[in-house]
């Protein structure tokens, strides 16, 4: 190739101003939405306004993207507790995170609509001391984990790298890397 046909072909075809404008957009609303977070990596994108309630240390990573439109993304990092979102994941709208202690999600995740990640359930199961929280066990899930609509991620479970979990799933137990899971609760039907 060339060197004149190689600087045609890194050329960016779209330089149109109404073809930047959505991205340069979502980048603004990211920076405002997320403006409480600890740490927050360069293009991250919101549309929406997502619910971020960070008491302790936020942090998210380079190209995260939100989209928070239809019901609203709700982030709560407790006092003692720290959510790590790593570069270039996506969540998708009405999703719930909660970390009491500790919530890592990997990098290229994508998290379907109206999934819940709680690493606390905020009740013991003993009737007389229901008013009690228990403690806290960290969530831990790796790099290119795909989790499908409306699953719910249980404390302590760690999901391996390059997972699928299907929608309505209820993930209470660890999952293999490369694994896709399904059922409520969550079992192992495939390696990836």
């Amino acid at each position: 190739m060339g060197a004149i046909s190689t600087l045609q072909a890194w050329k960016p075809n779209s330089l149109n101003p109404t073809d930047l404008l959505p991205n340069l957009l979502g980048v603004l609303r990211g920076r405002w939405h997320f403006r409480g977070a600890t740490r927050i990596g360069a293009k991250v994108r919101s549309t929406g306004k997502p619910l971020i309630r960070n008491y302790g240390r936020l942090t998210i990573g380079a190209g995260c993207r939100f989209i928070s439109f239809i019901t609203p993304i709700d982030l709560l990092v407790g006092d003692a507790g720290t959510l790590t979102i790593g570069e270039n994941s996506f969540i998708n709208y009405g999703v719930s995170i909660t970390a009491m202690e500790r919530v890592e999600i990997g990098r290229n995740c994508n998290i379907g609509t109206y999934v819940m990640i709680i690493d606390n359930n905020f009740h013991r199961l003993e009737p007389e001391r229901r008013l009690e929280t228990p403690p806290s066990e960290p969530i831990v899930i790796g790099d290119n984990v795909w989790l499908g609509g409306r699953v719910m991620v249980m404390p302590g479970v760690t999901i391996g790298a390059g997972s699928v979990v299907g929608a309505g799933s209820i993930v209470t137990k660890d999952i293999p890397a490369r694994s896709l899971a399904v059922g409520a609760p969550a079992r192992v039907i495939k390696q990836l």
